[in-house]
């Protein structure tokens, strides 16, 4: 069975507000475009996610709630407080436990993600921009396995990357 992960890094977020704890930033006006570009060319490209796997933070859940409408699907939700600022490590064991679905997205924070996608591929995908993994950089990986729980490291094929600006 093929498994794919949608993995995305949270959209632009705003430091308008410094009185704010860094879980409570919202996205600014560029990441709330990136957000639905991304949304947008997920949805053109058939990348539809079963299951939403979510760091808890508002900028995670805004940019979910504006790429979300271009699927016309309601994919299972799961805010993951462990996802806010996690590791590889962290992300892993989250990603194993997902509902058995075919296609799962993930949104969460960097440095993590982009150490995450680094370490699930097989071989990274030919982009000048995977290594720092911008807002909103998203990767979609396949996996030639049954469950979630047998996901692990350097297994993933990198089908797809893209970040906003070239979208």
């Amino acid at each position: 069975m093929t498994l794919r992960l949608i993995l995305t890094r949270h959209a632009k977020s705003s430091w308008d507000s410094p009185a704010l704890v860094d879980h409570d930033r919202p996205l600014n006006a560029r990441g709330r475009g990136s957000a639905e570009k991304v949304g947008a060319w997920l949805a053109a490209q058939g990348y539809v996610p079963e299951a939403v796997l979510s760091s808890s933070s508002a900028r995670t859940r805004e940019t979910w709630a504006l790429m979300a409408p271009h699927f016309g699907t309601r994919p299972q939700l799961r805010w993951e407080r462990a996802l806010y600022h996690a590791g590889p490590n962290t992300m892993l064991e989250v990603l194993r436990t997902a509902p058995a679905v075919g296609c799962v997205l993930m949104l969460g924070h960097n440095p993590g993600i982009a150490a995450f996608a680094e370490s699930l591929v097989a071989q990274e995908p030919q982009h000048p921009r995977f290594f720092d993994y911008p807002t909103a950089a998203t990767t979609v990986i396949d996996f030639d396995l049954p469950a979630w729980g047998d996901v692990d490291w350097r297994k993933g094929v990198a089908v797809d990357f893209a970040i906003p600006r070239e979208l």
